[in-house]
């Protein structure tokens, strides 16, 4: 099979190849202190287009066209020092150049750029900030560095993309959960020594581990025989996400008998952070062991475990803002003279591996990899289904509402809930304990317990990675990949709260049973409730890629499938949906996604390269976009089909000794998308609603959702002195609807047969895709002493951030009234200017960094520090239009009140921060 594909490759692409050629350079890099190879190190040809980076092993080899005579060979990586090497080709002949030395740059100090972002920024529940495929990476692209370490801290996201259409791997098994699609960064957080060694590809350029997303792959190669031996330990303190940060990291490297060990542990923890009650309690532990057998085999285990909690932050309207400040957080209280906060996320899922390393020849090596996660994720919170919202910022208690009494403004009633508010404003838990109290006197239920959302996943990975070098120009990637997960959701009591009879697992709002087969059943602590139902997926894939180099273009042609499976499964039986629509096992799905890119880079001069990419993916819906209300019911998405990918880029790039510049303009649509959200919702029209309510608790799906991303990326350093380096970066894009998609909701509420209702079409073609700025630039520059200190600054703008606008009022039912018909005053002038979306104001983000390092003997310590928005500038990254005004009337009503009572939620970035690092590395 190998040679068939050979000869139909060769077949091909015949008109590219050239006679063999017997000059060639060839050569390896290693570590000046270590003498260990290093990978990926760039390596070319001064004043050529010859251009490569080190293997695993740290070698590389140019074969073709090569020029003769005296030249300039150059070897640079972030985090070393950049060299050059004069070198004399004769025709015929092999340079060899074995065994180079890099030092590492201790006024860089590595750590710059994976210490710099805080946890908050990387596993942000709304994931705005989770999408930067560069994250904790060494890329040497100046525009990915910036968007990684200042633009994160604003929620910008490369492209306007969620993190879905990018993939991490460590050590070659995919990271991303099937459920969301997304990287869950608090897995391995905390482990910043053991991931640094990471392989980077941005957008659709191939990587040779997988097919990647349009967003690209990051490989973190935890290998024990390839970490930096040696010693590491850390101490951080910082007022973002937690307050206190202590690692410690030992490497043997490649020891006698082939064996190689590496352990890091960390501690992170804090009462709070930036932000009021955000609490941060967090162990991490790494270990991976490689055993080399021979010279072509090698085994590798590694286990994680980075068990975390932290208190998470509320979004706030305006109105709360302006009284509480940009730190203010509604979820805490004090109890017992000590701030409890009720949204604590709590991850505990340990990752094991095991990797089988083969180089069968000198052209090729198969990786084969097995991969288990399994443990918890949590998210708690309140249960007021006996009692009243427990919420401090409930809109009932705030000066908007008595503002907006229909009789008129109430403004003593507004004073007096405006002292109240200022002079407490958070979570009154003797309230809370006290009504439970009263309750255990009547044997009643509780009126208020703690709970937990809870999802425990097991995941099984499996996959083969073959990669083999075909002739000096063609290099073939191929690999296999089986995923099977099973995830299992439910709520879990875990704090009656003074409660001695517990919590009634029934609906207060409409009297329905969550376990149909054990009504009115009473749970305490450690039981499940209010809803219990298993996830089931089989996902398999496999890519074949062809590579291809020559000496003025390469260009790559690659190739994925993929079949996925989904399966819910009904633990309990819910009253509303009785029998076989909740309970036991439901319909079985079955997705089939195809992928295709292509590329090339052409080398214009050695300073001047062009480059093209160019990919389509179709890919099966995650799992939260599959069923339109899990807990409840089997049902699935209406017309659900394989969400469909096009992506387009091409870039200028421009490299000399002192300039080093890309620019990238670049086009992608999304198209058959689905997206489900949860919300409660008022003004709702339709006669399909309990006791002909106008309000319900619904699940809204937006269906077959198409949407177009289309910017330009620039990233520009310039080298004026050996000492001062400037640089700039911008991202200019425009992210929109590109279409009006279907929208229905579901809800227990409803009469319907299915408890949905639709809508119909929502208006939201050319509506603007919240996340983050769409425009964002940066200019700084840095100043590194020979003596090994420095510093630097960078001024950030940002602008055309939007809100997330509420979908529900962009379709009829906006205009017309509960019995159906539309409302007689509607004024649709009015209307337009209501529907209108916000833009946030534009703002400057100024961040100053520096650092020195001492070199005592073979030992080094570091000293980092960075202050981010130095100015104390106030800005909003993101916020949400609330569900409750679902039609004219009502949001008509509440804009023209004094103060609106359900204005958007916001969320404000923060304010001036610190990190400092102290590193010990022997």
């Amino acid at each position: 099979m190998k040679k068939r594909l050979l000869i139909f490759l060769l077949g091909v692409f015949s008109f590219f190849t050239v006679s063999a050629q017997q000059t060639q350079i060839k050569g390896s890099v290693k570590d000046a202190v270590s003498f260990e190879p290093i990978p990926d190190v760039s390596v070319s040809v001064e004043g050529t287009t010859l251009s490569t980076t080190t293997n695993a092993k740290g070698e590389f080899v140019f074969v073709s066209n090569i020029p003769l005579g005296e030249q300039i060979l150059t070897i640079s990586k972030i985090g070393y020092i950049s060299k050059r090497f004069p070198i004399v080709v004769n025709e015929n002949q092999t340079v060899d150049i074995s065994d180079m030395t890099l030092e590492a740059d201790l006024a860089a100090n590595q750590d710059v750029f994976t210490i710099s972002l805080s946890d908050d920024e990387l596993d942000d529940d709304t994931s705005a900030s989770d999408n930067i495929s560069g994250l904790l990476s060494s890329s040497l692209d100046v525009f990915q560095r910036t968007a990684a370490f200042e633009f994160s801290p604003s929620f910008f996201r490369v492209r306007g993309l969620d993190s879905e259409n990018g993939s991490i791997l460590i050590n070659g098994i995919e990271m991303n959960k099937l459920y969301n699609g997304r990287p869950q960064w608090s897995n391995w957080g905390g482990l910043n020594d053991v991931v640094r060694n990471q392989e980077l590809t941005s957008g659709l350029t191939p990587s040779n581990y997988n097919f990647g997303g349009i967003l690209g792959t990051t490989n973190i190669n935890v290998r024990a025989s390839q970490a930096r031996p040696g010693g590491r330990v850390t101490y951080s303190s910082s007022n973002r996400s937690y307050t206190n940060r202590l690692m410690a990291t030992y490497a043997t490297g490649l020891i006698e008998g082939g064996w190689a060990f590496t352990v890091s542990i960390a501690r992170r923890w804090g009462n709070e952070g930036y932000l009021d009650a955000s609490l941060y309690d967090s162990n991490s532990f790494f270990a991976s062991i490689e055993k080399k057998i021979n010279d072509k085999h090698s085994i590798n285990f590694t286990s994680i475990y980075a068990p975390n909690r932290r208190g998470k932050s509320s979004p706030n309207t305006q109105e709360v803002y302006d009284l509480k400040g940009i730190q203010y957080n509604e979820y805490w209280g004090y109890l017992d003279g000590e701030k409890k906060n009720s949204r604590i996320k709590e991850v505990e899922e340990p990752i094991l591996m095991l990797n089988h390393y083969w180089t069968i020849s000198d052209k090729t090596s198969l990786n084969t990899n097995v991969g288990y996660q399994f443990g918890k994720l949590g998210n708690s919170r309140l249960d007021y289904s006996g009692g009243g919202n427990p919420s401090p910022s409930y809109y009932q208690d705030l000066p908007s509402y008595a503002l907006a009494d229909p009789d008129g403004p109430d403004y003593a009633t507004a004073y007096q809930l405006e002292q109240n508010f200022l002079n407490d404003g958070q979570i009154d838990w003797e309230r809370i304990l006290d009504a439970n109290l009263t309750n255990n006197i009547g044997a009643l239920p509780a009126a208020y317990v703690l709970y937990e959302d809870r999802s425990d996943d097991k995941q099984l990975t499996l996959n083969t990675i073959l990669s083999s070098e075909l002739t000096d120009n063609i290099i073939l990637n191929a690999s296999v990949n089986y995923k099977k997960l099973k995830s299992e959701n439910f709520g879990e009591i875990i704090d009656v709260l003074g409660s001695s009879t517990g919590a009634l697992n029934v609906d207060s709002f409409d009297g329905y049973q969550y376990d149909n087969l054990n009504p009115d059943r009473l749970v305490g602590e450690g039981d499940k409730f209010r809803y219990n139902y298993n996830l089931f997926a089989d996902v398999i894939s496999g890519y074949a890629q062809g590579q291809f180099k020559f000496n003025k273009i390469d260009f790559y042609l690659s190739g994925s499938v993929t079949n996925t499976t989904y399966q819910r499964e009904g633990l309990w039986e819910h009253s509303r949906f009785p029998g076989s629509d909740s309970y036991g096992k439901g319909e079985e799905l079955t997705f089939t996604g195809y992928g295709a890119k292509a590329g090339f880079t052409y080398k214009i001069t050695g300073k001047h390269l062009f480059d093209v990419n160019a990919g389509y993916i179709s890919r099966a819906p995650t799992l939260r976009n599959t069923f339109s209300n899990s807990r409840e019911n089997h049902n699935i998405v209406r017309d659900i089909t394989e969400e469909k990918v096009t992506s387009f880029d091409a870039s200028y790039i421009f490299r000399s000794p002192i300039v080093k510049a890309k620019l990238t303009g670049f086009y992608t649509t999304i198209e058959d998308a689905n997206e489900v959200g949860f919300y409660y919702a008022d003004g709702l029209s339709g006669t399909e609603i309990e006791n002909n309510e106008t309000s319900a608790f619904v699940q809204e799906v937006l269906q077959g959702i198409d949407k177009r991303h289309i910017g330009a990326e620039l990233g520009i350093e310039a080298q004026v002195t050996p000492t001062i380096k400037l640089k700039g970066a911008a991202s200019v894009g425009q992210y929109t609807y590109d279409n009006n998609p279907n929208l229905y909701l579901t809800s227990s509420s409803f009469t319907s047969e299915d408890g949905s209702i639709s809508y119909g079409q929502a208006n939201l073609k050319d509506y603007k895709l919240a996340g983050g700025p769409q425009r964002a630039y940066s200019v700084g520059f840095e100043y590194r002493d020979p003596d090994y200190w420095w510093f630097g600054a960078t001024a950030n703008f940002f602008s055309h951030t939007y809100v997330d606008i509420n979908t529900l009022t962009r379709t009829s039912n906006f205009y017309l009234d509960s019995d159906g018909l539309p409302f007689n005053d509607y004024d649709e002038e009015l209307a337009n200017e209501l529907l209108k979306q916000e833009r946030f104001d534009d703002y400057m983000v100024v961040n100053l960094i520096g650092g020195k390092s001492w070199k005592i003997g073979n030992k080094y310590i570091s000293l980092f520090a960075s202050i981010g928005n130095l100015l104390d500038k106030e800005y909003k990254t993101g916020g949400f239009e609330q569900g409750r005004l679902a039609n004219y009337r009502e949001l008509r009503d509440d804009v023209a009140s004094p103060k609106r009572v359900f204005g958007p939620k916001y969320w404000y970035g923060r304010g001036t921060n610190y990190f400092v690092n102290l590193n010990f590395r022997f």
